[in-house]
C-alpha cells in the first residue's frame, strides 16, 4: 500500500521556489552604473552651488564646454539607465501588462517633477524648471513603454530621435507649451531643460541595449559585483530619493560655509 506524505510536508514542498523561476530583473551592475551617474551629478551640482555662492572662481555653466559636456553626459547616463531598467522589467505592450508598480513609479516621478518646478520657481522665478529631467522622464516613459516590442528597430529609431533636433526646428516650438518636444530654434531660459527630443533616442538605446543584454548576456547582468562596488549598487537603488534630497543638502552646506567665511 502506498504511503501518503504528511500534509505539512506536502505544503512545505510546494512552497519551495522552483529552480526554473525567472531571474530577478534587478541588476547590481545597472544599479552601480546609475549610482556613478548620481555621484557625478552631485559633484556637478556642488560646483554649481559653489559658483552661485562665489566660493570658487566664476564659471559659465551655460556656455563653457567643460560644464555643458558634463551635463550632457550625466543626463544621457541617467536616461540610458532608465531605458535599460524598462527592458529588464517584465516586457509587455498590452494595457493589461502595464503593471501597477509602473504606474506607482511614474506617479512618483511626475509628482517629484512638480515639486522641482515649485522649488525652482521659488529660487529662480525668472528661470524656473518647467521641463527638466524628471518632467522629460515622465513623458518619455509613457512613450517607451508601448515600444518595448519593437526590438532592433529601437536602434535606428533612437538615432533618428537624437539627430532630428539638429535638422528640424521651427518657431512654433519656441513656447513653454511646445518646447518640451525639443524642436526649438533656440534654447529656453531655464535652470534645467530636458526635452523629449533628443533624449527619447537615448532612452530607446537603453531599452535596446537592455533587451540585447537580457537575451545574450544574462550571466553578465546577474554577476556579482566586487565587494568594493557593492555600496555603489545599494545607492543606485534610490535614484529618485537621492535626486530630490541631494541639492537641498548641498545648498544648505554651501550656504553655511559661505556664511561662516563672510
Amino acid at each position: 500500500m502506498r504511503r501518503r506524505g504528511h500534509p505539512f510536508v506536502l505544503r512545505y514542498r510546494r512552497a519551495v521556489p522552483s529552480s526554473t523561476a525567472p531571474p530577478s530583473p534587478r541588476s547590481d551592475r545597472l544599479d552601480a552604473l546609475r549610482a556613478a551617474a548620481m555621484l557625478w551629478m552631485a559633484g556637478f551640482h556642488l560646483c554649481f552651488d559653489l559658483n552661485q555662492s562665489g566660493l570658487i572662481a566664476k564659471q559659465n555653466f551655460y556656455a563653457d564646454p567643460f560644464w555643458t559636456v558634463q551635463r550632457t553626459c550625466i543626463v544621457s547616463l541617467f536616461v540610458f539607465c532608465a531605458g535599460v531598467g524598462q527592458a529588464l522589467g517584465k516586457p509587455g505592450v498590452r494595457a493589461e501588462t502595464w503593471p501597477a508598480r509602473f504606474w506607482r513609479r511614474w506617479a512618483q516621478v511626475a509628482g517629484c517633477a512638480l515639486l522641482v518646478t515649485l522649488a525652482s520657481w521659488w529660487m529662480f522665478p525668472r528661470s524656473f524648471i518647467y521641463f527638466g529631467v524628471l518632467h522629460g522622464m515622465a513623458v518619455m516613459l509613457l512613450i517607451v513603454r508601448p515600444s518595448l516590442a519593437w526590438g532592433r528597430w529601437l536602434w535606428p529609431l533612437g538615432l533618428l530621435a537624437v539627430l532630428l533636433p539638429q535638422f528640424v526646428a521651427h518657431p512654433v516650438f519656441d513656447t513653454r507649451l511646445t518646447d518640451w518636444v525639443g524642436l526649438v530654434t533656440h534654447k529656453p531660459i531655464t535652470q534645467d531643460y530636458v526635452p523629449v527630443l533628443p533624449w527619447l533616442g537615448v532612452m530607446w538605446w537603453g531599452v535596446a541595449a537592455g533587451q540585447w543584454a537580457r537575451q545574450q548576456r544574462q550571466a553578465w547582468l546577474a554577476a556579482r559585483l566586487p565587494a568594493a562596488l557593492v555600496p555603489l549598487a545599494a545607492l543606485g537603488r534610490w535614484p529618485l530619493s537621492f535626486y530630490m534630497l541631494h541639492q537641498p543638502v548641498l545648498i544648505g552646506l554651501v550656504m553655511g560655509v559661505a556664511t561662516m567665511l563672510r
